[in-house]
């Protein structure tokens, strides 16, 4: 009997001990509410598209531009190109380029930033802004050719034959079939304008294509341009860029009596 005496008290201490570390759980497990935080900002996955360009829009938005390319695209600074007349989706495709990281030659470094932060619409606005304005002119080499298979042709003569005629026997297409007989270019395909160019920045593009390598995640257009490029001498690829520099349209009603005039 004195046995069960001093049982009883152990066991309800042990009741009431199950009870409390009972009770300590449920309040551990009961789901408390967090305080409401600021909505979340949301924004789309993919950019929305962008519509045809607006001149007037992309005239303001071109204005850190101007310091490498000129108020009116043409370029005042060594090796940036001329970017007057060139048609607005080309141009809009280069700032998505140097944007994205895909285009890394040349001035590269210098274009990433300021195309990092326009948007596709910006880039169709400065495409039309420069799209409205006349390319200038530059002038030809026409110095005689000593050595070599062009002996006695003018230096931009070789270039002048490859622009209109090409060369069947090694495949390659005239350039003004992409280019137009002006090189004013192609808005459709968005190929670039090319009369008036720098002669030093249409080398080193030419060289660029020549190596046939590219990061360009879609490079039809840099794989057509490497075709065309990888059989050209350093000869042809400069006076090419040289008769292309020289390269200007007529203007509407202009005769060569009025020239002369």
């Amino acid at each position: 009997m004195p046995v069960e005496l001093r049982m009883r008290p152990v066991h309800a201490l042990a009741g009431v001990a199950c009870l409390a570390l009972a009770a300590a759980a449920w309040a551990q497990s009961t789901p408390v509410a967090a305080p409401d935080n600021a909505p979340v900002q949301t924004a789309p996955l993919v950019e929305k598209p962008a519509t045809w360009g607006d001149a007037q829009a992309g005239q303001a938005k071109a204005g850190a531009c101007a310091a490498c390319h000129g108020l009116d695209g043409n370029a005042m600074q060594q090796n940036a190109p001329r970017i007057a007349g060139m048609p607005e989706r080309y141009l809009a495709e280069q700032l998505h380029l140097f944007k994205s990281g895909q285009r890394t030659g040349g001035l590269a470094a210098i274009m990433a930033p300021f195309a990092g932060i326009l948007s596709a619409q910006d880039m169709r606005d400065v495409g039309a802004w420069y799209a409205t304005q006349k390319a200038g002119t530059g002038v030809a080499d026409d110095t005689a050719i000593a050595e070599g298979p062009n002996q006695g042709l003018k230096f931009y003569q070789v270039g002048e034959r490859l622009f209109r005629s090409g060369d069947p026997a090694r495949g390659l297409p005239a350039c003004m079939a992409c280019h137009g007989p002006s090189g004013a270019g192609n808005p459709g395909p968005a190929y670039p304008a090319l009369h008036g160019q720098d002669s030093a920045y249409v080398t080193r593009r030419l060289e660029e294509y020549r190596t046939g390598t590219t990061t360009y995640t879609a490079p039809a257009h840099f794989k057509l341009m490497a075709a065309v490029s990888k059989s050209l001498s350093d000869e042809e690829i400069r006076s090419l860029a040289s008769y292309v520099q020289g390269l200007h349209t007529r203007a509407p009603g202009t005769t060569k009596e009025s020239i002369a005039r």
